[in-house]
């Protein structure tokens, strides 16, 4: 559109028509009318300082200015419509015309609606060049294409997914096969790719799939919690890229399109039987990649890593990261949680509480509002074993369990000698003397329930009838009273050994 204030302007200072048509870049008859129109409607230079571009075309050539029934098209839904598959502006055109001629509008051709869109869309596709600071962040994702493997006894193909891991300050990569994207292969890649780069990032920048993060969300994401332990054992931050926003990561949404050319496409024609041999060609192509020079500037990947984002990267720990799964188990009322069908025990303060199970390949940690309360050894093996700590016990649970042949016969030796000989002949009356524990330990609160000294009497009577007496039978005994009655009537002093045979005076009917 001419430049109608800067003719004016130019025309004021005496300037020929040919020299203001040349630095307008207007053609001569253009400033010929617009001098002839101001003059026509009495406008000259200097112009009144809140006069407009608009108002002063439509003083000058008011039938140029749009009709009101003209329609302007509606650019942002036309750019959130041409985000869709299948979608194009002609389309878009030809429905923008019919909601004209619904509402008795009058619609723009369409060059000048696509005129309307691009200068919309130059405005919201621009885009800015951000620096990245080295050793700052890490760009992780799998790749859309996959690798192929054969299997050795039936000789069909199975499908390998590649992880790729990008440094966006010199674009240096790290590449690796695995045979399922699960949370497994994905923590070990990233402990891989550490491992390869030799330090670890401030930031780690992953896509929004389940293994990393659990809730998406802009400002709260929710990062998954063995992600997140992960994280935290190498000292870096996880920052998701937010939902369908690739720009979030772009050195690795790059990258995973060049590597599926020069590493995946590249090994098409050669076959793998392993996840092992996959990996080794991957890696001697994956040197080739960073290795290879940039074409737009000096350096490789590599050499442009060693000089200026290796040192810049934290330093690894002691010792990699080990695979740690997180589960939620209610504590039972014998103070016990069941992994994998094994039992562990956990204070018996938590029974009824919900804790949080941290499983590894050697042990099993478990926490309470973030505190680890207990921690026990892996246990394999055969289902349903158990593993207690004495010190998870109540009171009365931790007696139970120091009980044992010795204390029980000690005990009754402070009641009596046929107490303690009625104990060792119910534990030996047992083939494993655990099983003779309970009728011991129901054996001596007898005396809690008819005294010490009954208890005496009872087995003293009960081992007058049997070398082995058991619990029932000395109960029967005090239950019924027998011990009294040995205890209150003396023996009968046999005298008929004295005197020979003697008849009573029940022999002669008397009465004695």
């Amino acid at each position: 559109m001419p430049n109608y204030r800067e003719i004016l302007r130019l025309n004021s200072q005496d300037i020929s028509q040919r020299s203001i048509s040349t630095s307008c870049q207007c053609s001569r008859n253009t400033v010929s009318s617009t001098l002839k129109r101001a003059e026509e409607c009495g406008i000259s230079w200097p112009l009144p300082k809140n006069i407009s571009d608009n108002e002063l075309i439509q003083q000058l050539f008011p039938s140029r200015t749009l009709s009101s029934s003209r329609r302007l098209p509606d650019c942002e839904y036309i750019h959130k419509e041409m985000a869709k598959s299948g979608v194009t502006l002609s389309l878009l055109w030809n429905e923008y015309c019919e909601i004209c001629r619904m509402n008795n509008q009058i619609p723009f051709m369409y060059t000048q609606f696509c005129k309307y869109y691009r200068d919309y869309a130059s405005v919201t596709k621009a885009t800015m060049h951000i620096d990245r600071k080295p050793g700052e962040q890490l760009e992780v994702d799998w790749a859309g294409q996959t690798a192929k493997i054969i299997n050795n006894e039936t000789g069909d193909f199975i499908d390998t997914y590649i992880f790729v891991a990008v440094l966006p300050s010199s674009q240096y990569a790290y590449v690796e096969g695995f045979l399922s994207q699960n949370q497994e292969s994905w923590i070990m890649a990233h402990v891989n790719a550490y491992q390869f780069f030799g330090g670890a990032t401030r930031i780690l920048i992953p896509d929004n799939l389940k293994t990393g993060v659990e809730k998406a969300s802009w400002y709260t994401p929710v990062i998954n919690k063995t992600y997140h332990e992960m994280a935290e054992h190498y000292g870096t931050a996880v920052i998701p890229a937010r939902v369908r926003k690739p720009k979030d990561k772009p050195s690795v949404e790059k990258a995973v399109g060049i590597i599926s050319t020069w590493i995946i496409a590249a090994l098409r024609q050669q076959e793998f039987f392993s996840l092992r041999e996959l990996n080794e060609a991957i890696r001697g192509k994956l040197y080739e990649f960073n290795a290879k020079p940039f074409q737009k500037k000096p350096g490789s990947r590599l050499s442009t890593f060693i000089e200026e984002e290796k040192p810049a990267l934290l330093a690894l720990p002691a010792v990699p990261y080990e695979m740690a799964i997180w589960k939620i188990a209610t504590v039972q009322f014998n103070y016990h949680i069941s992994v994998d069908k094994m039992h562990y025990s956990v204070p018996y303060e938590y029974i009824k509480h919900k804790v949080d199970v941290r499983i590894t390949r050697n042990v099993i940690e478990v926490f309470f509002n973030n505190h680890r309360i207990c921690s026990h050894p892996k246990l394999h093996g055969r289902e349903g074993q158990y593993s207690t700590v004495v010190e998870h016990m109540p009171e009365d649970h931790k007696k139970y369990m120091t009980w044992n042949a010795e204390r029980f016969t000690s005990w009754a030796e402070g009641i009596g000698p046929s107490t303690s000989i009625a104990i060792k002949a119910i534990l030996a009356s047992h083939r494993i003397e655990q099983q003779g524990y309970k009728s011991c330990m129901a054996l001596l609160k007898l005396a809690d329930k008819y005294a010490v000294n009954r208890l005496e009497f009872a087995c003293g009577k009960a081992l007058s009838y049997t070398p082995n007496p058991s619990y029932k039978s000395i109960q029967t005994i005090l239950k019924t009273g027998q011990d009294k009655v040995m205890n209150d009537k003396p023996p009968i002093r046999d005298t008929s050994a004295e005197f020979g045979f003697t008849r009573g005076a029940d022999y002669y009917g008397r009465k004695s």
